[in-house]
């Protein structure tokens, strides 16, 4: 680590590699809206959004579990051709909200020819959203499956290896050999649900039942003429018995305030006595003892 100090440490998403700050600036002062898109092995998402000071909003998305719950897609989900219907889906979507042109933004993935980011790009492209791009990276007859469908045949339909790679396209009634024109059904499914608007459903809210009111059962009119009536004497029975109970309260007998405890008092301290010193013999002359 530099030891400078001038040294300033790093973002940490781009310590961790996941966000290039340059490029993500570039594109953030451009103005216009982004086309996001990620991939993954089994999912396949595609967002146009526009940067803000709060964040970045979304304004159109689409995933590739749309396709198989809305409009009928039997294959996989996280293949080429999944990712340029999915990318077709969101530009009809935004195309729908008054979005024409948007950049590319593929964040730190490698550009490789042929990928499926470039395929969700072509979906978006067919739908009308203006992206600039290359078309040396599109490979068009990826985006329909055909090379699913060559690899399937040269493996040859009945064979282990086939049944075990193609399995799930099977189980779902699609052959792989005819992908390209699951992908074209599809397609038209996704474009004529746009026109006629049945991509948006509406959310109906049931009505809450009406609530039934409890009416009060009916009560005689001599009842209540009655309680009124007894009501008075009621009050005075109630406030005779209170005023039998209660005792006339004795004059305060005058009390007696306890002595506290006397405080023991210690014992002064006796000091110990000294040992006196022996007295000296005084020894007279003539050697009698004093």
């Amino acid at each position: 680590m530099a030891k400078s100090s001038n040294y300033r440490v790093k973002l940490r998403r781009r310590r961790e590699g996941k966000t290039d700050y340059q490029a993500r600036k570039a594109l953030v002062v451009s103005g216009k809206p982004r086309l996001v898109t990620r991939t993954a092995n089994r999912n396949i998402t595609a967002q146009i959004l526009i940067a803000k000071s709060h964040g970045d909003e979304v304004l159109a998305a689409a995933n590739s579990r749309e396709l198989v719950k809305t409009y009928g897609w039997k294959a996989a989900t996280g293949n080429i051709p999944a990712a340029y219907l999915t990318g077709y889906l969101c530009g009809l979507k935004a195309k729908a909200k008054g979005i024409k042109e948007a950049i590319l933004d593929i964040g730190l993935v490698a550009p490789t020819k042929g990928a499926k980011i470039f395929a969700t790009l072509s979906g978006v492209l067919d739908a009308g959203v203006e992206v600039p791009h290359s078309e040396e990276k599109i490979v068009k007859d990826r985006m329909k499956g055909e090379h699913i469908a060559k690899y399937a045949k040269s493996l040859g339909a009945g064979s282990e290896e086939y049944t075990a790679k193609f399995s799930k396209y099977n189980a779902q009634g699609v052959a792989p050999e005819k992908i390209s024109e699951h992908v074209t059904k599809v397609k038209a499914i996704i474009a004529d649900s746009f026109k006629t608007g049945k991509q948006v459903a509406p959310t109906i809210e049931k009505e809450a039942p009406p609530v039934k009111a409890e009416v009060p059962a009916p009560v005689k009119v001599e009842k209540v003429e009655k309680a009124l009536e007894k009501a008075p004497a009621a009050k005075k029975a109630v406030a005779k018995k209170v005023a039998a109970k209660k005792e006339v309260p004795k004059e305060d007998a005058p009390v007696e305030k306890k002595k506290a405890p006397a405080k023991k008092t210690a014992k002064p301290k006796v000091a110990a006595k000294e040992p006196t010193a022996p007295k000296e013999k005084t020894i007279k002359k003539g050697g009698k003892k004093a």
